[in-house]
This record gives C-alpha cells, structure tokens and sequence, in this order.
C-alpha cells in the first residue's frame, strides 16, 4: 500500500485491495482509512524510509551471509591442544537451549568462544560476564548482591534470551523465571535466567553436548512439599479450612 501511495496511487479502493492475509477481512475499514489527504510532500517522505528500510535489509542480509561463511570455518586447537569445537557445532549446541535462537548463540559464541578451557568451571564464566551475584553479608546484615560489570554485549543478549524463554510453557527456564520474579521482581529475575543461561551454555560447549530441558514441574518435583504448604497457604488465605488427605 505504501509502495502504491509513492507510486501515485490514490484511489482508496484501489489500495484496500491491495491488502493481505488476515488484513483482507478488514478492507471496508482500510477503505476508510485511506480516504484522506495525501500530496507528493507525503510520498516524498514515505519513499525515503522505505528506501532506507531496503539498504537496511540489504546491509543485514549481507551480514548474515557473512556470519555464516565465518561459522562455517572450523576452529583451532584448543589451550590443551585437543581440536576445538567447529563453530557451527557449538551454535548448534547452544541453539537448543530454550529462548536461544540461531543468532543469539551466535553472538553469545562471539563473545566467550568455543574453548571452555580458559574458564575452569561454569562460576568463572559467570565472573567473568559480570553475571554472578554476589554474597554480601557482614555482621549478620545482608547487603546488595547485585552483579558486577562485565561483557555488556554478552548480558544483553543472554537477558533477551532469558525473556523469550520466559514466555515458553513448560520448560525449566520458564519455571525459574516465575518462580523468582514473585519474590523479586521480573528485571531481577530475567538476570538471574541469563545467569542459568550462561551456565548452561558453558556444559554444553565443555562436554559438547545438547540441552535437556528440566521441565516445567521441576521445582514441584524436587520440593512437593514446599508446593503443598504455599498452596494450603493460599486456601487459608481465601479463607478455606483445608483436610489432606492423602490418596494411595
């Protein structure tokens, strides 16, 4: 519609037909809709950012032809001299965690590598990142444990990450999202899945393995009683008098 607007198209009929999908069902209010004033000033302006929109698109896609001639290369020996992990592997790896797509392992690869060597257990990794909460406790007074500063490009795509898996159904990471974000917070909540995130990450490349997910019930499972007593809690708090009774 906008590329027929900057071609000189005004007829309103004419650009309601030209809609698609699910958009068709709603061609008498686009009819409407496009009955206004439209001068060349207007399609000046439009044609301008749709070119803008083009090179953009252009730009990215040759990026991504590039990444992925990059990935495609292997990599080298590792610090003990044993052959590293191929990059595309090790996305591959990282891709099957959940809220981690094709490109955000990419860039989580980018920036800490494929050589898990260099970071002798998952905390350093952590430490390393800027990811690991502190324990700040003196005198018996518990201070900030807020995370230090680190790779912000590595935070900022593992906290994406960890709002997509956020909004998952039935998966570990999900659970754990939930679960902290009623005691502190959603922003809070989505640093600590990041953090579980770069764990995770760091098995997978070190043992060179894919994800298995916990599932969504993984907390149930490993504490039902913990689950029992908050759910009686919440019946008493709707003022029910509740009886266990407990099947065979």
């Amino acid at each position: 519609m906008l590329a027929a607007l900057v071609a000189g198209e005004r007829d309103p009929v004419v650009l309601a037909e030209l809609a698609k999908g699910k958009l068709r069902k709603k061609i008498p209010a686009l009819r409407k809709a496009l009955r206004g004033r439209f001068t060349d000033h207007h399609a000046l302006l439009i044609g301008l950012s749709l070119a803008h929109t083009a090179h953009l698109e252009q730009a990215s896609a040759q990026l991504d032809d590039r990444v992925d001639t990059l990935f495609a290369t292997p990599t080298g020996p590792d610090r003990d001299g044993a052959p590293g992990i191929p990059f595309a592997r090790a996305r591959d790896r990282l891709d099957t965690i959940t809220g981690v797509g094709k490109r955000a392992a990419e860039t989580i690869i980018a920036e800490i590598g494929t050589d898990m060597t260099r970071f002798p257990t998952a905390a350093h990794l952590a430490s390393w990142a800027g990811l690991a909460p502190g324990n700040n406790i003196t005198g018996g007074k518990r201070g900030s444990g807020k995370t230090t500063h680190g790779d912000v490009w590595l935070t900022d795509i593992l906290v994406q990450c960890a709002w997509a898996a956020a909004r998952t159904r039935d998966t570990y990471l999900s659970a754990q999202f939930w679960r902290l974000a009623r005691r502190i917070g959603k922003k809070k909540a989505a640093v600590a899945v990041a953090h579980s995130i770069l764990v995770i990450s760091w098995h997978l490349l070190a043992q060179d393995c894919d994800y298995t997910d916990l599932g969504g019930d993984y907390f149930t499972r490993r504490n039902p009683d913990r689950q029992r007593d908050r759910l009686i809690h919440q019946l008493h708090n709707l003022g029910y008098r509740v009886t266990l009774d407990k099947t065979a």
